[in-house]
């Protein structure tokens, strides 16, 4: 995959973006500080008043929640990069047909679209990051080591929804997928409490989405938690979704595309 043909496709990304940034910058930016602020320190006030978060006792809930916020907001952002992006240039304005009879072809706008969700990604984890960090909720330098993992959560999302939007005709399975799929996991993959508080079911199932792993592992990073599982496990987990999930990309792009 020469690395000029996909640099184009990054390019291409940046100038769209550059010109439509404000219209996702209060879902990306905005909601998450303000889902911060709402949570970690006004209802976090009455959380720490009782007992706190079981086993993070004597720590703040903004301080509790803020890492796993920081990977859950990366998590959203990732689904809708997979998505309804993936969908415009697949149906709405066809701009991925464009791309593929050009010299640059499916697998230099495959590997162009990961890099830029993997910059978008970066992006959306370092201001919120940094909004933390502001409010005091982590500390500067976990707002700076947070931001990989926020990065690899949002491709590990990104790269399976991509698989699955490109073989959709319309947004019903999407937003389906966002209804039944992408909500229920950032309510209850650890994000607001710890998964210990669901029915042991529910913890099974909690365990296998990405965001858990995520949240783990943030977890561990900001505030030294000890996790269920090391921290490689978490990581592999991670990447493996992102691996299959562009093993499928390339297959499903070139065979829709390539015709």
């Amino acid at each position: 995959m020469p690395l000029p043909g996909v640099l184009r496709v990054v390019e291409a990304d940046a100038v769209v973006y550059r010109r439509v940034w404000k219209g996702s910058a209060f879902s990306s930016f905005v909601t998450p500080a303000l889902f911060l602020v709402a949570m970690g320190l006004g209802l976090g006030s009455l959380v720490d008043r009782g007992a706190g978060a079981p086993g993070f006792e004597g720590l703040s809930y903004v301080a509790f929640l803020a890492p796993g916020l920081l990977v859950a907001s990366a998590m959203q952002s990732g689904a809708a990069q997979g998505s309804f992006k993936v969908m415009a240039g697949m149906k709405w304005d066809r701009t991925y047909h464009s791309v593929v009879a050009s010299p640059v072809g499916t697998g230099r706008l495959v590997g162009g679209h990961f890099i830029w969700t993997a910059i978008r990604m970066l992006m959306v984890s370092v201001i919120f990051g940094g909004v933390a960090a502001a409010l005091g909720a982590i500390s500067p330098v976990a707002a700076l080591a947070l931001a990989p993992v926020g990065m690899l959560i949002g491709l590990a999302t990104a790269a399976p929804m991509t698989a699955f939007t490109a073989n959709r005709e319309n947004t019903e399975a999407l937003t389906a997928v966002f209804r039944f799929g992408i909500t229920p996991m950032y309510l209850f993959s650890g994000t607001f409490f710890p998964i210990t508080q669901l029915p042991e079911w529910l913890q099974s199932v909690a365990t296998v989405t990405p965001l858990w792993h995520a949240v783990e592992l943030a977890r561990r990073i900001a505030l030294g938690h000890s996790s269920a599982l090391p921290a490689w496990l978490h990581v592999g987990y991670l990447v493996l979704l992102f691996a299959v999930g562009v093993v499928l990309t390339q297959r499903l792009f070139s065979r829709r595309l390539n015709v």
